[in-house]
């Protein structure tokens, strides 16, 4: 019997190891999506530099590709009906983490495969360009916040993991709008879409990288408003009525 409990003790510690992997793997791809978008000159992947440049009618279908590929798991995998399944095949408590672990990937391949096409929308200078840059930080500092204000370490896997190693039982949701949730219903979301779209320099390669993420957003939103409506029933529903999806609505 202790050697059962001292295996079991193992395997726990080994999903908070797996875990904090998944989160630290997570936390750098993260960083390096702001210098990817942005193009900071350090970054040796950015959406407009260090891929290999190709004729736009190559490259808009494998960038789409590379979107798409995101999308698809990043969507598919968080559905209820997909985790059902995939916790009969691998242990729940590192479901999460193993969600994260592969949407980290899904990025590092849209770096790595990413085709710049380098023609010029719009070039600001000046206080505009300031002023799309402070857009751009708003924006990656509403998604952070917006993950804290919603279970960071829940989200994220790491709750998960050390709550199995304390011999803790999942916690059921529970529905809140915390600071940001009440003005909108998808703050994290909005600030994606912020930081994808704000930029001094806007090349047809980020054009198209700010378009195809906006449109799985909202692709996106559809499944988990009907995924929440099923989980929390008429509360989200009156929610919904309430509070805009992306921004806030002038009249209630």
């Amino acid at each position: 019997m202790a050697h059962f409990g001292g295996k079991m003790a193992m395997v726990r510690a080994s999903y908070l190891v797996f875990g904090t992997l998944a989160y630290l793997i997570f936390f750098a791809t993260f960083l390096y999506l702001v210098a990817f978008v942005i193009d900071l000159p350090f970054a040796p992947l950015t959406v407009d530099h260090g891929g290999l440049v190709v004729a736009a009618w190559q490259a808009v279908p494998i960038d789409l590709c590379l979107i798409a590929l995101f999308g698809l798991q990043h969507s598919i995998m968080a559905r209820p009906r997909f985790k059902a399944v995939w916790t009969r095949i691998i242990p729940e408590p590192i479901e999460r983490s193993i969600y994260v672990l592969l949407a980290s990937i899904m990025l590092m391949i849209l770096f790595r495969f990413w085709h710049p096409i380098p023609v010029t929308i719009w070039q600001a200078h000046g206080p505009l360009a300031i002023l799309l840059l402070a857009i751009f930080g708003l924006g990656w500092l509403i998604v952070l916040l917006s993950t804290f204000l919603i279970s960071h370490f829940e989200l994220f896997g790491l709750k998960q993991v050390w709550n199995n190693l304390r011999g803790h039982s999942a916690v059921e949701p529970v529905f809140r709008t915390p600071f940001f949730y009440r003005l909108v219903r998808h703050p994290l979301y909005s600030g994606f879409i912020l930081a994808f779209w704000s930029t001094p320099h806007m090349t047809a390669g980020h054009l198209l990288l700010a378009a195809g993420m906006t449109a799985y957003i909202l692709i996106a939103i559809r499944h988990e408003e009907r995924d929440l409506v099923g989980l929390f029933g008429d509360r989200y529903a009156d929610y919904q009525a309430r509070v805009g999806m992306l921004t806030p609505r002038l009249k209630q």
